[in-house]
């Protein structure tokens, strides 16, 4: 069966990432873009979903979340045989980003850097992800003027450090405010021209494969967040999730 769109996520690690992208290539059917910094570990990622399914779509793009890179990351998926006559139906923002020090310790060139790494980078994919669904879908036309067409939908994975941080997570916390407040921006911009933008707050740890732990709900399972934002694809514009918690049944609130 052909395909129904192209995903593309970036930090497709050997862990969390990377389940959510053998998701959607299996149960999902779509193509799939495999972003992360380790060339390594995302061939891994893209041999290991080949080896359940010998006829997914899914091709590995090495690249941090540098402007630049960024960039010509998406210039070349755009460009890339594999997605030819495929539309960009969901783009994930799956970073990792963690710092822990006494706040007079952090450094501001250190901070500067993290900001910069993690939201610049959130802010650029998604400008990138939105621009290459205008262009497969005519353009930044009204919802109103396209009969509701979805262009696509953009998720940031963010953690309760978004909405509440704690002593020694400066960096941490303000990174993961402010990309929750570019996820916001998005929405409150391109909603009506097509753009779903979705925040979803993973509070607990996400597990590749299924087990005990994912079971009992002592974490969360890869397969279970990738099928949540399946749906949150899915989602005509009558109805639009914006931001969601996501945790394990035994995750205290």
């Amino acid at each position: 069966m052909a395909p129904r769109g192209l995903a593309i996520i970036i930090g497709a690690g050997p862990t969390s990432g990377g389940g959510i992208a053998r998701y959607l290539a299996n149960q999902g059917n779509l193509a799939v873009a495999v972003l992360a910094r380790n060339p390594t570990n995302l061939n891994g990622v893209v041999e290991k979903i080949r080896s359940t399914n010998k006829a997914a779509i899914v091709e590995a793009f090495p690249t941090d979340t540098s402007v630049g890179q960024l960039q010509s990351t998406f210039k070349k998926i755009s460009q890339h045989a594999s997605f030819q006559g495929l539309k960009l139906k969901l783009a994930i923002y799956h970073i990792k980003q963690s710092a822990k020090e006494p706040f007079l310790d952090t450094k501001p060139e250190e901070f500067s850097k993290s900001m910069d790494t993690y939201v610049t980078g959130a802010l650029t994919f998604a400008q990138e992800s939105a621009r290459l669904m205008y262009s497969q879908n005519g353009g930044q036309t009204l919802l109103a003027d396209t009969k509701g067409e979805k262009k696509g939908t953009i998720i940031f994975t963010g953690t309760l450090g978004a909405l509440r941080t704690n002593a020694e997570y400066t960096s941490y916390g303000a990174t993961r405010s402010a990309a929750r407040s570019v996820a916001q921006a998005l929405a409150k911009g391109e909603s009506k021209f097509g753009i779903h933008a979705v925040h979803a707050i993973a509070n607990g740890p996400i597990r590749d494969e299924e087990s005990e732990a994912t079971k009992t709900g002592a974490s969360m399972s890869a397969d279970a967040v990738a099928a949540e934002y399946l749906h949150l694809m899915d989602q005509s514009p009558a109805l639009w999730t914006h931001e969601l918690d996501l945790r394990p049944a035994q995750e205290k609130f």
